[in-house]
């Protein structure tokens, strides 16, 4: 079969669309089965040790972490309307959005470097000289940490990708009805949902 006709069902907008949301909803599977594993750790031991996880909880900054909360539901739109901007061919819209949405997720980055400045200056990093006398906080601290952490590299890697996309759609190397922008906003969605699940279970919790 000549080369051509193996590529030409691609030229069709849809099917791009169609493959990929596809291989990015498989690729979101694997990472929720992996931040289902670590929550799913994180309510055993909180079973196990409600009172030391809630005294914890209470340690951490609320500030920050609301603060946050913000700033990822507000580049949430921004990202949205990018991703429908690039689909209607509205190009100063798209750029506009794009470039709000890499200023919030830059902001939210400066946010947590400030908070994870604090944490360690509070001793409040697992391991010796650890700050809190109960014998679960420091496991608290340590899916704090952990899931925190592996959030922002989602975060990082996210806004690797805006920025590419605004780099290339503002050179036009790239069509703005390309899937690349909704693919890409699937992906943003999905960091935001998951702090979502991290703002109540390590910033509210042990604070009714």
């Amino acid at each position: 079969m000549p080369a051509t006709a193996l590529r030409k069902p691609w030229r069709s907008l849809r099917r791009q669309r169609e493959a990929a949301g596809f291989g990015l909803w498989v690729f979101l599977g694997s990472e929720v089965m992996f931040f289902a594993c670590a929550l799913t750790g994180y309510a055993v031991y909180r079973t196990l040790w409600n009172a030391d996880f809630l005294a914890a909880a209470r340690e951490t900054n609320v500030v920050y972490g609301t603060l946050n909360t913000a700033i990822l539901l507000t580049s949430s739109l921004t990202m949205a309307v990018a991703a429908e901007g690039a689909r209607a061919g509205l190009r100063r819209l798209t750029l506009a959005c794009l470039a709000a949405t890499i200023a919030f997720g830059l902001a939210f980055l400066v946010v947590k470097g400030f908070e994870y400045r604090e944490d360690i200056e509070r001793h409040l990093l697992p391991g010796p000289g650890f700050a809190l006398p109960a014998p679960a906080a420091q496991i608290f601290f340590a899916f704090y940490w952990l899931l925190t952490g592996v959030h922002a590299l989602h975060m990082t890697i996210g806004l690797g990708v805006t920025a590419t996309l605004l780099w290339q759609a503002w050179r036009r190397s790239r069509p703005l009805r390309s899937p690349a922008f909704e693919v890409a906003g699937l992906y943003w969605h999905f960091v935001d949902i998951v702090w979502i699940f991290l703002y109540p279970l390590l910033y509210l919790a042990g604070r009714a």
